[in-house]
């Protein structure tokens, strides 16, 4: 079996991946990795780690290394697409880019700039409203499987991955399924509230960084009454552990009190302008932090994913000079043994390979699984996997009307509009979006910070895609 990881480089996720792959008895007999970046260093460093970790799980996994696109799709069984598109320009810093976009757009007023757009404010995971360069590269990436492997299934990882699953199912053949792993947020609800995992029945439904806690049942009974007596009694003492923990915070609770059910994962962070008005108001919402979508920890993550890769890089080369060192025993985070990561990518993988049947919340085609929603939109559903492929669970109960109509009609509107910019190159559209936007003031505002962004250097294939000259 051949499974290829698009986006190697990244170097942590990659590394877990090909963890769970030597863990998992079925898929290490019989698995060939192909690791592929088109950044060669942080490839070769990837490649140097993740063969120490196989040999330090004794396992029989065999990996390759490639910078061809090609390679790595020829023949592939899988294909995990976990790419940030690169640029050269910024030296391995793929989130400079974003940043200066980000601070074009405060200057002409577009607080934490123009892609935080209300119900779709994770930071870093659209790029200029119509996220080019991602949805591009999947697009060439499912275009290649059709010639090269049709048989493939695209393991879609990479932002904005609402958007991406659902072109790449309209315009191409492939056999694309999103993945994400905002849903193990239902797991702090359980912590929060004392409940034993094994104990719940539950279901998460919606689209993908918009997912609901519609199924609550603990030991056969309703347990929303349960949340409830927390936030009576527990939640004025609750304080985020970190600027991600924000399951329980003042967002999710008030979110759940106007839509009727819990947002589950990063939800919590895809709310209205309500939340983010600045910073004071996240704080307010999200506790110390803010969150993590904010002009001061925004900036410190990337900060510590820029320390991260140049550390793992020099682990890399002390490897190589050093065999004695241990991955397992220096980062168990990162290099985990007799554990799995938490990902689902693998016990897809094993399950549609081996028939090892699981439960897995994936974005897939909607079936008729909700109510009220057109068969073909990609939806994240709790589904079941096995040889003969995914079967979606009915969603019971259905999701609140107010969800439907105040926070995923809205949402998936704002996904059309962005794949109508990509795909009708009319810069127009753009506009559109903006002069929709509350931050907007007049259609100059709107032409001036469009003109900036795209008259950027690096944004030169982006002027071209929209036909526009160096003036709007």
């Amino acid at each position: 079996m051949k499974v290829s990881i698009i986006g190697a480089g990244s170097v942590r996720f990659s590394l877990q991946l090909i963890g769970d792959i030597a863990q998992t008895e079925e898929l290490s007999r019989d698995v060939h990795i192909y690791m592929m970046d088109i950044n060669e260093k942080r490839l070769h460093a990837s490649y140097i780690l993740a063969r120490k970790y196989i040999e330090e799980l004794d396992s029989p996994v065999r990996i390759t290394k490639t910078l061809s696109l090609d390679e790595a799709i020829e023949g592939a069984d899988f294909i995990i697409n976990t790419a940030y598109p690169y640029d050269p320009r910024f030296h391995e810093d793929g989130a400079k880019r974003w940043d200066i976009v980000t601070e074009i757009g405060e200057k002409h007023g577009y607080y934490r700039g123009i892609d935080s757009q209300e119900l779709n404010m994770v930071s870093t995971y659209t790029y200029v409203l119509a996220s080019y360069p991602d949805v591009k590269l999947a697009l060439d990436i499912a275009h290649k499987m059709e010639k090269l492997a049709p048989k493939a299934y695209l393991m879609q990882t990479a932002n904005p991955v609402f958007e991406i699953t659902q072109i790449v199912r309209r315009l191409t053949n492939a056999k694309i399924i999103g993945f994400c792993h905002g849903v193990a947020g239902v797991y702090e609800v359980f912590e929060r509230l004392g409940l034993d995992p094994k104990e719940v029945d539950w279901q998460v439904a919606g689209v993908n960084h918009g997912i609901w806690l519609n199924r609550f049942r603990y030991k056969g009974k309703n347990a929303y009454p349960l949340l409830d007596e927390w936030i009576e009694k527990e939640s004025i003492e609750w304080k985020p552990r970190n600027p991600w923990d924000i399951q329980m915070s003042p967002a999710a609770i008030d979110m759940y009190k106007f839509y009727g059910m819990l947002p589950i994962g990063d939800t919590v962070r895809n709310g209205t302008w309500k939340y983010h008005w600045n910073l004071e108001t996240k704080k307010k919402w999200f506790g110390e932090y803010g969150g993590i979508d904010n002009e001061v920890e925004r900036t410190k993550f990337h900060q510590q994913l820029r320390k991260a890769r140049e550390n793992l890089v020099k682990l890399a080369e002390e490897v190589q000079t050093d065999p004695s060192v241990k991955l397992t025993e220096r980062l168990p985070q990162i290099f985990a043994k007799d554990r799995l990561s938490g990902e689902q990518h693998i016990p897809f993988i094993n399950a549609i390979a081996n028939g090892k049947r699981v439960r897995l919340f994936l974005n897939v085609e909607n079936q008729g699984a909700v109510e009220g929603f057109p068969n073909d939109l990609v939806m994240e559903l709790p589904v079941w996997v096995d040889k003969n492929g995914i079967q979606r669970e009915k969603i019971e109960p259905d999701l609140t009307d107010r969800i439907k109509k105040f926070y995923l009609w809205p949402r998936i509107l704002r996904m059309e509009w962005n794949l109508e910019a990509f795909i009708s190159r009319d810069i127009k559209v753009l506009e559109e979006i903006l002069i929709r936007d509350h931050r907007t003031r007049s259609y100059e505002q709107v032409l001036n910070v469009l003109e900036e962004i795209l008259n950027l250097p690096f944004n030169e294939e982006l002027r071209e895609h929209f036909r526009v000259s160096e003036k709007i």
